[in-house]
């Protein structure tokens, strides 16, 4: 049986809890381990946020009040976890100061290749940007979500979600550039 829509999710994973967290999965699992692994770069730690991230919705399913889409509040716990991984490791982190040749030292896993030359520029660019620009972003670009999602999922207004994105866009579009 597919499940149609995140309403019949919820009803099922409340009526049903082992199938319902199966379902839970299947519908979320690659969608969340990309949005975590794009912010906190390394395998290990997306997969642990990813894992934490799917204990912390089962769990928490009776807070989920419905003010925003289940998607959302979806994407906000796991944004949430993503945070927590990035707070501990704050040493990992590369700023605008350090030097273009901190592309090489970007590791490389069966995953992604980041010694592909455009994908680790990419990558580096997205993440010298600030966290907020950096979610709206990467929800915007990688998971097409819109900015009234966006904003639900980082906290903030439709227009702030807006504005960390086209900022975040003209900062990576600077940075390639620059680093062309």
């Amino acid at each position: 049986m597919e499940i149609k829509d995140d309403r019949e999710l919820v009803a099922i994973m409340l009526k049903e809890p082992e199938k319902g967290f199966r379902s839970l999965m299947a519908k979320y699992k690659e969608a969340l381990y990309w949005h975590i692994r794009r912010l906190v770069v390394a395998y290990e730690d997306a997969q642990d946020a990813t894992q934490e991230a799917f204990v912390r919705i089962f769990r928490s399913l009776s807070n989920f009040k419905g003010e925003y889409s289940f998607r959302s509040w979806v994407y906000r716990i796991a944004t949430n976890e993503a945070l927590r991984i990035l707070d501990q490791r704050r040493d990992g982190r590369i700023s605008l100061d350090d030097s273009p040749t901190e592309l090489n030292s970007m590791p490389t896993d069966e995953y992604v290749d980041y010694s592909d030359l455009e994908t680790g520029k990419l990558q580096q660019a997205i993440l010298t940007l600030s966290t907020k620009q950096q979610l709206a972003f990467n929800l915007r670009y990688y998971n097409e979500l819109g900015y009234d999602e966006i904003a639900a999922i980082i906290d903030s207004t439709t227009d702030s979600a807006k504005s960390n994105y086209h900022i975040a866009k003209e900062k990576i579009i600077k940075y390639m550039n620059l680093n062309s």
